[in-house]
């Protein structure tokens, strides 16, 4: 089968190089010229673990290509996967969808009936529907489930695959297209363009509920003396409710949660059925990195003059180089109004954020950030961080004072190593109570 796939962003080339390595033949389309270039050489725009051997193995087999010609690339296709970006606008808070719009007017002369069209865009409920009487063809709906930092891996080895049509002959092409996954037995869920639409935005909404709710326990553990990792563990344990989407933090980010979160809010209220608890997930998450400065300032005991701090982690998570609605970069921001100086420090991404922000220094990593600093804040997860010398840290700050949003260390190493340490659902270590 060949495929051709519209977008070479995130969803877009993750999906055109896991097709390959299932041995499709796959032709990955893009406007941006210099982008291709790249590409072929196996320079990739992002940083995704496992993906540039995906790519590099693929280009070399000729499996998968990049360009930028349309015509015969769509004539000789049978499949044609539209993956472009679908941001929130700022102006009306929807899912802008331009782009799917201009992808659909380039291939829309080289269509015919014998060709499927795919959205994996993640776009509005009955956006398939329309995007179908657009093009006069049938378009079936097939919403991605990739994590960045584990793409790879969501990609090869899925939980369930949803297909949204309402035509046979569309469900056996996505059937065909997903043969190696249903011959091991994975689930597949058949259904109408809009379910398929509602499922993808019902999964994200549940996610950033979980993150939400897990954080909201942890207020409540500092302010009764509890320990959110003991209460994290036993709720994971319900096989009702699992351990994923657990763990205490400084609030989601990234490319979808909010925006799809807010979608689909949005769309519920069209549909006059009003998502309330998705409303309260958005504005807790929203409020969230004040919280974090409140207990960063409390550590600090609210006085920063003349103080330096070491912050570790700017993108969204750990394993990916996305600042996109950040809550570090929201928490940096915030602290740079303060009066203090600040070193920071990413293993992936440092080049995207010296571009926005310019009252912080760069370090060459941890431990030069954390050298003759005042304090020590972690606001991302990566596991460099989790393997930080503590004995070297100790030494290289001018107090012991750290203030950990992601909850990597253990309080019995903490107190035992005789750190002032601050995290999320407990009482501090060796430190003061805080509002």
């Amino acid at each position: 089968m060949k495929i051709v796939l519209i977008g070479t962003g995130y969803v877009g080339l993750v999906s055109g190089a896991c097709f390959a390595e299932l041995g499709f033949d796959v032709t990955c389309v893009d406007k941006d010229l210099d982008k291709l270039r790249k590409l072929e050489n196996s320079i990739l725009p992002f940083y995704e673990p496992g993906l540039s051997d995906y790519v590099k193995k693929n280009t070399q087999t000729g499996r998968l290509r990049f360009t930028s010609i349309l015509d015969d690339t769509i004539s000789a296709a049978e499949v044609i996967i539209i993956a472009v970006g679908t941001p929130c606008d700022s102006n009306t808070g929807r899912a802008d969808l331009k782009e799917l719009y201009a992808a659909l007017d380039l291939i829309a002369p080289f269509l015919d009936e014998n060709k499927l069209v795919i959205l994996k865009s993640t776009v509005p409920i009955g956006t398939a529907k329309k995007v179908q009487d657009y093009l006069n063809i049938e378009v079936a709906s097939n919403p991605e489930f990739l994590r960045e930092g584990s793409a790879i891996q969501d990609f090869m080895r899925p939980v369930r695959i949803v297909i949204g049509t309402e035509s046979n002959v569309a469900r056996k092409t996505l059937r065909r297209l997903y043969q190696r996954f249903l011959s091991n037995h994975v689930p597949i869920i058949e259904t109408t363009q809009n379910t398929a639409e509602i499922i993808k935005y019902a999964s994200n909404a549940f996610l950033g509920m979980k993150i939400s709710f897990i954080n909201q326990i942890a207020d409540l553990c500092e302010n009764c003396n509890g320990d959110v990792r003991a209460v994290s563990q036993a709720l994971g344990l319900d096989n009702r409710i699992g351990k994923e989407f657990l763990s205490p933090g400084p609030g989601f980010g990234g490319s979808c949660f909010t925006k799809d979160l807010q979608e689909l809010k949005l769309c519920a209220e069209k549909f006059e059925a009003p998502q309330g608890i998705v409303s309260q997930v958005l504005a807790y998450n929203n409020s969230r990195p004040l919280r974090m400065l409140e207990i960063i300032q409390a550590a600090f005991e609210g006085d920063f003059r003349n103080k330096t701090l070491a912050i570790l982690g700017l993108t969204f998570k750990a394993n990916t180089d996305d600042l996109r609605d950040s809550p570090s970069m929201k928490i940096i921001s915030l602290l740079s109004g303060l009066g203090l100086r600040i070193r920071v420090y990413d293993p992936k991404g440092m080049e995207s954020a010296s571009k926005t922000l310019f009252n912080v220094v760069f370090a060459g990593d941890s431990y030069e950030a954390i050298k003759d600093s005042d304090g020590l804040v972690i606001l991302t997860e990566w596991q460099e961080f989790k393997s930080l010398n503590l004995e070297r840290v100790k030494r290289l700050l001018k107090a012991p004072l750290i203030v950990d949003l992601r909850n990597i260390f253990s309080l019995e190493d903490m107190k035992a190593k005789g750190f002032t340490y601050y995290s999320l659902g407990h009482s501090p270590v060796n430190g003061r109570r805080y509002a």
